[in-house]
């Protein structure tokens, strides 16, 4: 009676190494696995932020000075866009698990960021080309 009590706790032990030794080896598969669907998200978003700022921009340089739109634009992190005059792009550096990656989106024309640093949430915000501005056009967050 005593050896069948002893051969069920031996099996017991051993299910329960076999338990923790799977869990050693998923668990940082999973994390590795929803790590990266989170940059991947993301990065969705701050490409979709940047690139709804630059359809923006197009439509207001297509209608030429004087033109005004606004939107509502989620930013997925706190933001820090910068404009490169040579390449005609806005710019967003993201930081992602495994390295920094920049997001880009091209404009037609010069923009011009009077708080380039919107924080993470909705933001409503006018792009406008003033009259007497000929050189770029202007991206104001206001909310």
């Amino acid at each position: 009676m005593e050896n069948k009590g002893q051969a069920s706790a031996e099996y017991l032990l051993l299910i329960v190494v076999i338990i923790i030794i799977m869990a050693a080896v998923t668990i940082p598969l999973v994390s590795n696995s929803v790590n990266s669907t989170m940059d991947v998200s993301r990065a969705s978003d701050t490409k979709n932020a940047i690139q709804s700022i630059a359809n923006a921009v197009n439509l207001v340089y297509a209608n030429g000075p004087g033109a005004k739109r606004t939107i509502d634009i989620y930013m997925p992190q706190d933001m820090n866009l910068t404009y490169d005059n040579n390449t005609r792009t806005i710019n967003q550096l993201l930081e992602l698990s495994s390295q920094n990656k920049t997001v880009s989106a091209n404009v037609d024309y010069g923009v011009t960021f009077t708080n380039p640093n919107p924080i993470k949430g909705w933001h409503q915000t006018q792009i406008e080309w003033p009259l007497q501005n000929k050189t770029s056009i202007q991206v104001v967050f206001l909310t």
